[in-house]
């Protein structure tokens, strides 16, 4: 049997396999895919996860191993989004999250997302106190197809979303003061759902009001957490931390 060829346009990424050409995909409806580098040692389920968002529309522009090949990828191919094993080689220890630090420096435009097989509480907050456009999740949530799509999409867009395993995990953990007592209980629910990365529309649907009144009650909750506006800061995200019990 005569060795595959690539076709013209196609290049190679670290495996010896081809992958698609440079130019953009174009998704359903004339929209430009949105694109995607994905970094797990894992192959098996990388290109799942590969399979998984291409088949969702999205365009995988390409795949690393390691911290290494990831950056070398993502300042080359300038993806609108990286999806990123937390612990990779070589010490498999927190080199994804590494990694994603330098992104958010060198490329704050593009969303992270960072999947984890376990919680891990402090490197989340870390992660999350960089702002918008930035995930959470446990691997485990991949299996539910359609909830996965729907917050990477969310993410993309520049929402911050925190696994809701994690979100319970800081609620048991924290063991000083509750930084939230000036909160009612509707406005404990709906900032608990703010971390779960709900936007204002989701949430008003989830506990059965008008957005109208989801949007008084952040404003209400960013006042009593005494977030003022700030040219630099996401109060939001702000309000989320606080809610974590990392502020």
């Amino acid at each position: 049997m005569r060795p595959s060829v690539p076709r013209a346009g196609a290049w190679i990424d670290n495996r010896g396999m081809a992958r698609s050409s440079a130019v953009p995909e174009v998704a359903a409806g004339g929209e430009r895919a949105l694109r995607v580098v994905l970094a797990d040692d894992d192959v098996l389920l990388r290109e799942g996860l590969a399979s998984l968002l291409e088949r969702s529309g999205f365009e995988v522009v390409g795949q690393a191993g390691n911290g290494v090949e990831l950056l070398a990828l993502v300042r080359s191919a300038r993806p609108e989004l990286a999806v990123i094993d937390i612990r990779m080689p070589p010490g498999q220890a927190t080199e994804g999250l590494q990694a994603a630090r330098v992104i958010r420096a060198e490329l704050p435009g593009t969303a992270i997302i960072v999947l984890s097989a376990h919680v891990e509480v402090e490197e989340a907050m870390e992660l999350l106190a960089g702002g918008e456009r930035t995930g959470y999740l446990l691997k485990s949530r991949v299996t539910d197809v359609a909830e996965f799509i729907e917050t990477v999409e969310r993410i993309a867009a520049g929402a911050s979303v925190v696994d809701s395993s994690l979100v319970s995990e800081l609620i048991r953990a924290r063991r000083r003061r509750d930084p939230l007592d000036a909160l009612s209980p509707r406005e404990r629910e709906v900032l608990a759902l703010m971390a779960q990365g709900a936007s204002n529309a989701g949430i008003a649907r989830q506990i059965f009001v008008t957005e109208g009144t989801v949007e008084k009650h952040v404003r209400s909750i960013l006042t009593k957490l005494d977030l003022p506006e700030s040219d630099t800061e996401h109060r939001r995200v702000l309000a989320v931390l606080r809610f974590l019990g990392a502020d």
